[in-house]
């Protein structure tokens, strides 16, 4: 694995090489493997290994960047001429600002940064995940049901260096496991990762899902309509996940966001909050940007009030001169911005919802329902109406009828066509925050929601 050590004396080397103004280099290094299981048997096994150098150079305000796996004087001044090369033929960006010194990088003050590194989770063997493998499977026979998954465990490291004096790193781990279990005409599904292996129960995700499965067996078709929905965090995480994108500064000034003109305002319930928080210990992830600026925790929503979006540093420079200044809030770089160069300027990407103030159980929120439909997850989603934020999509892998407090009856999945707006005005209970795993959007800490009047617009045939 690349280290920091390594990464500085390769920095060395590209500045020698390079004849730009300015040089910058993000490093990434990962080792990657994965067991993969399908009909109750492991069929796939597979491990990478690779380090990569993206090298970005400045002249005269023409920036281009390219990359190298091969880290030999040879290999590296190749790269270094291409960036050097296509930066020269780039029009000069009125909007690029000088790369950042390590002194603005940590402007707003150095945040403590929580281990995201466990040596167990690294050293985690091919036999080590066949055997956890072995015990999903070994669940799936119990209940007679078919299983199909993954179980991974990954080590990182991300740098990034450049030519005024900005060092920064991280290393992190990460395992997850993601399991299906089917039936003859019902599924269940249970998916989550951490960078501590220690927190991931695979036979409790394994159980989970088996339950799911068989408790959804022989499923029952409801009319569509306007139902008390009861999310699961998955469920949360990858409806929510759709609006983040808008929560940037380039997004602001594209008019590409739903929050144009609604910044201060209170666009969702009273009880939803939430921030971006790279330092939170329920997340993950690199605690700097693609520029190497620090991340800051950033309050997005107060009580239903859209406070504020991120930006990276050329993003908040060009807001601060353009008409829209006065109506987006605190404007300033907050440490979200991407690689240079892009075109999408920024996104938080640490989000993290607020805690109720009496939060309940998923178990207690179907106690309080008299009729109510229980989603496990949602898949296939795709936006409508960017500006309302309307989505459209299907529930999966375990859908409920609830009446009278309890859950009575697996359901025929529903297709869905449901504003992000209204249903975060319609949130009437939520459980603790954690940390959720999805397919459609990134990992977050997110609660369980009841919502009223989800919309459900017709049955699916499975």
């Amino acid at each position: 694995m690349l280290t920091k050590e390594r990464a500085a004396e390769i920095f060395d080397r590209i500045r020698r090489f390079s004849a730009a103004d300015e040089v910058e280099v993000s490093f990434t290094g990962s080792r990657f493997a994965l067991t993969r299981f399908a009909n109750n048997t492991i069929h796939q096994n597979v491990e990478e290994e690779n380090s990569i150098a993206s090298i970005r150079t400045n002249l005269g305000g023409k920036t281009a960047r390219s990359s190298a796996n091969k880290f030999d004087d040879e290999s590296l001044k190749r790269a270094v001429a291409a960036s050097e090369n296509l930066a020269k033929v780039q029009a000069p960006d009125p909007d690029l600002l000088p790369m950042p010194t390590a002194e603005e990088a940590t402007a707003a003050g150095k945040s403590a940064r929580p281990t995201r590194f466990f040596e167990q989770t690294a050293a985690i063997a091919p036999g080590e995940r066949a055997e956890v493998v072995g015990k999903i499977v070994a669940v799936a026979d119990r209940h007679k049901l078919t299983t199909a998954g993954i179980y991974s465990s990954a080590e990182s490291a991300e740098g990034i260096f450049n030519s005024r004096g900005l060092a920064d790193w991280h290393a992190q781990t990460l395992a997850e496991v993601s399991i299906t279990m089917l039936g003859e005409d019902s599924s269940g599904w249970q998916k989550l990762n951490s960078p501590d292996v220690r927190n991931l129960d695979a036979v409790l995700l394994a159980e989970t899902a088996a339950r799911k499965a068989v408790d959804s067996a022989h499923p029952r078709e409801i009319a569509p309509g306007k139902y008390t929905v009861i999310l699961e965090p998955a469920a949360v995480l990858d409806i929510t996940g759709f609006m983040f994108w808008d929560f940037g500064g380039m997004a602001i000034l594209d008019q590409r966001s739903f929050l144009n003109d609604r910044i201060g305002k209170k666009l969702f319930g009273e009880n939803i909050n939430i921030w971006d928080d790279g330092t939170h210990p329920l997340q993950a992830g690199s605690p700097f940007d693609g520029e190497g600026m620090q991340r800051r925790r950033m309050p997005l929503v107060e009580n239903g009030v859209v406070k504020r979006v991120v930006y990276a540093r050329g993003t908040a420079a060009k807001m601060k001169t353009s008409e829209y200044a006065g109506k987006v809030g605190p404007i300033e770089a907050t440490g979200h911005g991407f690689p240079l160069p892009n075109e999408m300027g920024e996104m938080p990407m640490n989000i993290v919802f607020g805690a109720p103030e009496n939060p309940q159980t998923v178990e207690q929120m179907i106690e309080s329902t008299e009729r109510g439909i229980l989603v496990t997850r949602l898949w296939y989603i795709r936006e409508v109406d960017p500006y309302e934020k309307i989505l459209t999509g299907m529930t999966r892998d375990g859908t409920f009828l609830v009446e009278n407090g309890k859950v009575q009856c697996g359901l025929r999945n529903f297709r869905f066509n449901e504003s992000l707006i209204s249903m975060l005005s319609n949130v009437e209970a939520m459980s603790v925050p954690l940390r959720a795993s999805g397919e459609e959007s990134f990992d977050m800490v997110v609660p369980a929601m009841k919502v009223k009047e989800f919309n459900f617009t017709e049955a699916t045939k499975f």
